[in-house]
């Protein structure tokens, strides 16, 4: 088995080890609102659950070109932010938010994307994903080249067809998630292991 020192890689090298390794990663599309009204959106995969009581989601968000990205800019300045699940119908469209874009222009907008009201923030979502949920920031942990930013979620979309008895469907939402570079998988055979009592 190979041993590799990180220390000793470019930052580049590091993140293949990661996003080669670590996977397959979900992928939280998140929208925001400038002070000047633009609504934002971008896919982040360095994402996950931090805790469900309270409900509470982590967003990673390195930057770019050695500044913060409008994301994490807008986050930090209003406080709210909205994640949505990409998943198999809208994955084309949120592959096209990830280009850059000035501040002044809406990558919802590039993307043919349907802003939606939402219920508890002021931030608006998207009507193209199955699942939604509005979150208000937590905490910011600013790092150098990135912000983590975790959020309490204080109100879920869940589309009706995915709903059962309190659970979502997965094959129903059809996620997708993040492989290396311009990979993606879908959920593929879903197995059950019983845990230890």
């Amino acid at each position: 088995m190979l041993a590799i020192d990180p220390a000793g890689n470019t930052e580049r090298d590091n993140y293949k080890l990661l996003v080669g390794s670590i996977i397959p990663r979900p992928i939280a599309f998140v929208t925001t609102q400038s002070a000047e009204g633009v609504l934002n959106g971008a896919p982040f995969s360095f994402f996950n659950i931090v805790s469900s009581n309270p409900p509470m989601i982590s967003v990673s968000v390195q930057h770019a070109a050695g500044k913060p990205k409008d994301t994490a800019r807008n986050i930090m300045d209003t406080k709210e932010f909205v994640v949505h699940i990409v998943d198999r119908d809208n994955v084309g469209q949120i592959n096209m938010t990830a280009a850059p874009l000035a501040p002044d222009q809406s990558e919802i907008t590039l993307a043919g994307l349907t802003p939606v009201q939402s219920s508890a923030i002021s931030v608006p979502g998207v009507k193209e994903a199955k699942v939604r949920m509005e979150c208000v920031l937590e905490q910011a942990v600013e790092f150098p080249g990135f912000e983590l930013l975790i959020g309490r979620v204080v109100q879920f979309h869940i589309a009706e067809e995915l709903y059962e008895q309190g659970r979502i469907d997965p094959h129903k939402l059809g996620a997708v998630s993040r492989l290396a570079g311009n990979s993606y998988a879908g959920l593929g055979e879903i197995f059950e292991i019983e845990r230890p009592v």
